[in-house]
């Protein structure tokens, strides 16, 4: 084939991976192995593995990275997964230089610089999205994400960031979580996405309640209606000492929600009550240093002794 032809072949095929391109869609498109060691030798095309093929020299963009990821391990079998599924979904404002791709555990696969694969037991069906870079969808991404997290505080962040910037729903979080299931913090995913899930106060007031009792802290009045001059207010938890506690699911941070907690709070506050405020999330992820605080509260209004 003629260097003008080859080039032009390349480019058109290399714009739709970000500037890379696979050496079997080369095959395909007619470029021979001899063109490509002809443009390799001129140092017009650099090599990235056995597969995958750049038609400039630069370093490889996070785009041509996840398809070199991709060819390299094998098309047929590899998808991006967890953050990195995410991050092409859309994900914003987390920061991952390890690259994540998933294959059933049955396939034998190379290790790649910068790649971490994790190996599953199945796929569902309908699990991967074969749109440009192959990934699985988001809301499957999102568990797998929490399993593979370094600690349970990046598990929960990744799976409210997922929910909070529209790439999935608690309600998606909740059925798949029924049968994708990784082999750490089980418990802890599950315990999380129920509380994305349900978002019911009553549900985080229950597990504070429990919590209370484990420390030997007086119960408190669960529910308790207060009426001021704008109205009915409505007390999570509150002990007659005066110390009050809400317990916040995920429905408090959305969209105006924290002004009129904000608004509420002032009002209680302003009878002399205080208030401290605990997101379900935060049970789960600083247990003891929010009880620690409900029993310094506690112990300052001489409801328990020091």
């Amino acid at each position: 084939m003629d260097r003008p032809k080859r080039r032009r072949i390349a480019h058109e095929l290399a714009e739709l991976h970000g500037g890379v391109v696979s050496r079997a869609d080369l095959r395909t498109a007619g470029v021979t192995d001899a063109d490509i060691r002809a443009e390799l030798r001129a140092e017009r095309w650099a090599v990235h593995g056995l597969q995958t093929i750049a038609i400039h020299t630069r370093s490889l963009s996070e785009t041509e990275r996840r398809w070199q990821s991709i060819w390299e391990i094998g098309e047929r079998i590899a998808c991006l997964d967890g953050v990195t599924a995410l991050q092409a979904a859309g994900l914003t404002g987390f920061d991952e230089d390890t690259i994540h791709v998933s294959v059933v555990h049955s396939h034998r696969v190379k290790r790649l610089a910068g790649v971490r694969v994790h190996k599953i037991t199945r796929r569902s069906p309908d699990e991967v999205v074969r749109v440009s870079l192959p990934r699985t969808r988001a809301h499957v991404a999102a568990i797998r994400a929490a399993h593979w997290a370094v600690s349970d505080r990046q598990a929960a962040l990744l799976m409210i960031m997922a929910i909070q910037q529209g790439l999935c729903t608690p309600d998606q979080l909740l059925e798949t979580s029924k049968h994708v299931r990784g082999r750490k913090r089980r418990a802890f995913v599950r315990g999380v996405i129920r509380d994305l899930a349900l978002g019911v106060r009553s549900l985080g007031e229950l597990d504070f309640a429990k919590l209370c009792r484990a420390r030997g802290l007086p119960e408190p009045v669960r529910q308790q209606v207060r009426q001021d001059a704008k109205g009915r207010v409505y007390l999570d938890v509150r002990w007659d000492c005066g110390l009050v506690v809400e317990i916040d699911g995920v429905q408090h941070f959305k969209g105006l929600a924290p002004v009129d907690d904000q608004l509420r709070q002032n009002r209680v506050a302003l009878t002399n009550d205080t208030v401290l405020r605990i997101a379900n999330i935060g049970l789960r992820l600083h247990e003891d240093e929010f009880m620690e605080q409900v029993e310094a509260g506690l112990a300052l209004r001489g409801a328990i002794a020091v």
